[in-house]
């Protein structure tokens, strides 16, 4: 970690919106917040490490992450097998757990089986990869995120544009931070979550974006196995509809900004909405 960045870092711990009540900016919290963490890279994941190390300055942490690799899990819940739960760090502040389910049942059951009371905030990632535009809907890492805020709990989802296993999380948690700290200064809409990608490299600032409108090209290879069995194994490329477009999230990555973007999760198309009351069914 940079000079600079681990100062800034050590300094969060003085400020005094760490003890803002979520629900009342006046209201001063009795004890210290408690912050859910969750991915969908695993509970062995760099990033999730990274993560928890900063949001640890700020408040209690408990980390119910899966225990492997969950990515694309989007909003899925597991219905159909019993769901493992093992905690593998109890200390003074900090627990973490491993489950075998899905982002979104690590949330679950984090606040129907594990804490008693509702976390403060809901904090997934950080991502190994982006999850700009579209991908959005794919992600376990958002999927945590929504679950929280569907519970009415400030929830983000922090991704980085590094996929490497090794990945350089250094700069990156000094936005994970920044970003931390104006949600907990400002709250959130209820059912608004936050979706926070940052680049790879060195790091301008930070915009709040739109999504970008692109969708992910399926290409799939047909392959056979040493059984002479037929498989498929998914590869593609994303395909951005507005390549020259500002204010969007693929934009500020591609110039070297941070991106937040604002996510409902009320999908209702309203303008839609609208019109569609004239239609004769």
């Amino acid at each position: 970690m940079l000079k600079t960045d681990y100062f800034f870092l050590k300094k969060i711990l003085s400020v005094t919106f760490i003890y803002l009540c979520v629900h009342s900016k006046k209201e001063v919290m009795s004890e210290r917040p408690l912050i859910l963490i969750s991915n969908d890279d695993g509970v062995s994941a760099k990033g999730l490490k990274e993560l928890t190390e900063v949001m640890r300055l700020f408040g209690d942490v408990v980390v119910v992450a899966p225990d492997g690799h969950r990515s694309g899990m989007s909003n899925a819940i597991t219905v159909d097998h019993p769901i493992r739960l093992t905690k593998t760090v109890d200390e003074d502040g900090f627990q973490v757990y491993k489950c075998s389910g899905t982002p979104v049942d690590c949330v679950k059951l984090a606040f129907n089986q594990l804490l008693d009371r509702y976390p403060d905030f809901v904090v997934s990632g950080i991502n190994h990869g982006s999850n700009s535009s579209i991908s959005v809907v794919y992600s376990g890492t958002m999927g945590a995120a929504l679950e929280g805020c569907i519970h009415g709990i400030p929830s983000i989802g922090f991704s980085l544009n590094d996929y490497e296993h090794e990945a350089d999380f250094s700069r990156a948690k000094i936005y994970v931070a920044r970003v931390f700290q104006q949600v907990a200064e400002n709250g959130l809409p209820p059912f608004v979550c936050l979706n926070v990608n940052i680049p790879k490299g060195d790091i301008k600032g930070v915009k709040v974006c739109r999504q970008t409108s692109g969708k992910w090209v399926e290409e799939f290879d047909k392959r056979t196995d040493p059984h002479k069995r037929e498989y498929y194994w998914m590869a593609g490329f994303f395909q951005n509809f507005e390549e020259e477009a500002e204010g969007t999230d693929i934009t500020a990555l591609e110039n070297g900004y941070v991106s937040v973007v604002p996510v409902n999760a009320d999908m209702t198309c309203y303008q839609t909405y609208e019109s569609m009351k004239n239609w004769r069914f």
